[in-house]
């Protein structure tokens, strides 16, 4: 009777809440938020990055090898999750990312999607970043 009690308290102690990915982003400070966004961007990089060195490393030797637009569109994706035109000021998407959590229709979109709609209207490509939350927002409202 008590290893069940002794084990049952330990569950609870060590269960994790189900936070919302809203919860989770606004238990962050400022400087936290602008810590996973450069973390988020820097991951993107190294993964073009290495695949890029991987492609130009199977296929130095083929002359007539031509890159497929499976690998351009991988690369487009991938960029959609980092805004060019905000640069390094980080804050500026971590406040749009706080904006965006405070609509509840957002509420458990995850946080690197959230990530990549911000980046996209930042881009000005607002047209894609609108059909992208819908479909989010109707992914994980339902």
């Amino acid at each position: 009777m008590i290893r069940i009690f002794i084990i049952a308290f330990c569950t609870l102690l060590f269960a994790e809440k189900n936070n919302s990915p809203a919860e989770f982003w606004i238990s962050y400070t400022l400087d936290e938020k602008i810590s996973f966004i450069n973390g988020a961007y820097g991951a993107v990089a190294k993964l073009k990055s290495h695949h890029k060195a991987e492609v130009k490393k199977q296929f130095i030797y083929d002359d007539n090898w031509i890159e497929p637009y499976y690998i351009e569109r991988f690369y487009q994706i991938a960029d959609e999750y980092r805004s060019e035109e905000v640069g390094y000021n980080l804050k500026i998407i971590a406040l749009h990312m706080d904006a965006f959590y405070t609509n509840s229709d957002n509420y458990d979109i995850p946080v690197l999607e959230a990530l990549r709609v911000v980046s996209l209207v930042q881009d000005g490509d607002k047209k894609t970043a609108n059909r992208r939350l819908l479909r989010l927002q109707q992914k994980y409202n339902d």
